[in-house]
């Protein structure tokens, strides 16, 4: 299913939302946490690295838009433990949660299976997959409590289609699929909805290593994307479930 990347997302239309977004101290995260900000959602800004969350909380605050709040995990190093105190910090705070983006990611190495290094597949399923997994479970009983909750999985091409050389990258971005169509079978009859996204080619650092000879400036921006992912994240956007969505270029 394509969703056009031209949305319009009202000032006002996420005040009093709560959403958590992943990755989001660059890139397609940040672009994101800005519109969510922006359209007056509290947004819980997750990231590996205090120092670089801090600079884009610099950025959404220096722009005007709704303080967002800070929160430093390490997704490939968390624990049940850390999740259940992110639970709990997030429902005595808030008492809910809106709306749950899964960004954050790492490439890993594009080569061949026969010698990608063990310790990098390791690390790549675990941050892509595992984490996201982790994370979501331990966050279903404050997404239950909310409303209108919307659980978004960043997918890829390459999770959809196998493509040579991709590796644990490709690998972990088919079982999020595989994940969330679990998902919204199992929550179908809740007010959690769970759907993927393949946000299409972006001009991200991730995009710049994966295509090293690319000419980025053919290339959209992540800020032209997010729109269309703040969208559906929002009430006035049609309920959809169990979908695998791919943003228009």
């Amino acid at each position: 299913m394509i969703v056009a990347k031209n949305q319009n997302v009202k000032k006002d239309e996420f005040e009093g939302k709560v959403v958590l977004v992943t990755g989001a101290n660059r890139g397609l995260g940040l672009a994101i946490t800005m519109d969510l900000a922006r359209a007056g959602a509290t947004v819980i800004m997750l990231g590996r690295d205090l120092g670089s969350l801090e600079y884009a909380y610099d950025a959404v605050v220096d722009a005007d838009l709704k303080e967002p709040i800070l929160y430093p995990l390490d997704l490939e190093g968390a624990t049940p433990e850390n999740y259940q105190e992110l639970q709990d910090n997030l429902l005595n705070q808030f008492g809910k949660l809106d709306g749950l983006v899964h960004n954050a990611a790492i490439l890993g190495t594009q080569m061949p299976i026969e010698q990608y290094d063990i310790k990098l597949w390791y690390s790549t399923i675990q941050i892509n997959l595992s984490a996201p997994f982790m994370l979501t479970q331990f966050l279903i009983p404050a997404l239950l409590k909310s409303d209108d909750a919307r659980i978004i999985f960043l997918s890829s091409t390459v999770g959809r289609e196998a493509r040579a050389y991709w590796g644990a990258y490709s690998v972990s971005k088919f079982g999020i699929e595989g994940f969330a169509k679990t998902l919204s079978e199992e929550l179908e009859k809740t007010k959690i909805s769970v759907n993927t996204v393949n946000p299409g080619k972006m001009r991200t650092e991730m995009r710049r290593t994966a295509y090293p000879a690319e000419d980025s400036s053919t290339v959209p921006l992540p800020e032209e994307k997010s729109q269309a992912i703040v969208h559906l994240l929002s009430s006035s956007s049609p309920k959809i479930n169990g979908e695998q969505l791919t943003i228009s270029d």
